[in-house]
Parts: C-alpha cells; sequence; structure tokens
C-alpha cells in the first residue's frame, strides 16, 4: 500500500538514493514532515498536502510525492500535482513554517532539531547557516521535485527528463523503489 511506502520514507529517508541523484556528493536527507501543507495563497491555509518535504544537505527543500505503479494517476495527475506544489510552496512557504514544520516532527520523536541535523549531516552543521541557506533556495526557487514508485512508466520518465531539462533551478527527479531493495534513479 502506498500508507506503507510513505512511512518507510519517513523512517529510512536513505532510501530516497543520494547517491544516485548526485554521486560526487551524495544527498543525504532530514525528513521536514509528511503531508505538509501547501497553501494557494499568502497567509492561506493548506490547499494541497505533498507526501513529504525533507531537506539536502544543502538545504534544497525537496517535495516527495509517493505513488504505487497501480495507480493510475501516477502517468498525467501527479505531474500536475507536483506543479502546483513547486509553484505554491516557493511562492507561499516561508523558512519559519518549513522550521516550524521540522521542529514539530523532531518533538513527535523526542529529538532535538539541532542535534538531528547534526546526526543527519554532520557535526559540523551549525544551525542558523542551514535555516539561512533553505530561505535562499526557497527565495531562488531551488527546489527538487521527487516521484517516488515502486515502478516509473515510461511516460512519466519523459516528462521528468523533459522538465528536469527545462526547469532551472528547479530539480526533477523521479525514483524508482522496488521490493527487495533494487533502486533506480531516472535521471535526464
Amino acid at each position: 500500500m502506498e500508507i506503507d511506502f510513505q512511512r518507510l520514507l519517513e523512517q529510512y529517508p536513505e532510501l530516497l538514493s543520494g547517491d544516485l541523484i548526485d554521486p560526487e556528493e551524495p544527498r543525504q536527507w532530514v525528513l521536514v514532515t509528511r503531508e505538509i501543507a501547501i497553501p494557494g495563497e499568502m497567509n492561506g491555509s493548506g490547499l494541497w498536502s505533498a507526501d513529504h518535504l525533507f531537506l539536502d544537505q544543502d538545504g534544497v527543500p525537496t517535495i516527495v510525492e509517493v505513488k504505487r505503479q497501480t495507480d493510475t494517476r501516477l502517468r498525467r495527475e501527479v505531474v500536475g500535482q507536483m506543479l502546483d506544489y513547486a509553484a505554491n510552496g516557493t511562492a507561499y512557504w516561508t523558512v519559519e513554517t518549513i522550521r516550524s514544520a521540522f521542529e514539530a516532527t523532531c518533538a513527535k520523536s523526542d529529538k532535538d532539531p539541532d542535534s538531528e541535523l547534526q546526526q543527519r549531516f554532520g557535526p559540523e552543521v551549525e544551525s542558523s547557516r542551514f535555516w539561512a541557506q533553505v530561505k535562499t533556495n526557497l527565495e531562488a526557487q531551488k527546489i527538487r521535485l521527487l516521484f517516488v514508485a515502486d515502478v516509473i512508466p515510461r511516460e512519466l520518465r519523459r516528462i521528468v527528463e523533459f522538465l528536469n531539462r527545462q526547469m532551472n533551478p528547479a530539480e526533477v527527479l523521479a525514483l524508482e523503489l522496488r521490493q527487495y531493495g533494487e533502486r533506480t534513479a531516472c535521471e535526464p
């Protein structure tokens, strides 16, 4: 089930294959939250909800949408959905919103937010600099959209490759997480 897939990513963010996304400097992840609200207007409530929001070690917000191969929306609807998330998230999220969501996620697990950043990214991570980088990335619309599925259909792969070539500084990727641990990143 899709919910099981989402729980796995929440517990094991390393499944996002940071080494396949950037072999020279593998991406490392910290979960901001599951089901993050995305407003459709300034100071609005959540009009949409992305499956996950992660940050990498460079403070790049990474919106993750999880679908199963059996979900017929995987081919077209999810692409429009992710573009809605990207357009509105970069327009209406603030670094404070993201940081508050991260702190709430840490509180649910009795974790200190600064310690969690250091555990995920190394002891040299300084919290205020990290969050300043998240803010800079948001303002520059430097985000990553990551489609995760057990199988990435050929049609979605082509769309992802096209969008990734056209969208800068945003990055669009797809990742297959197949049963029994096989991982494949779809890149341009």
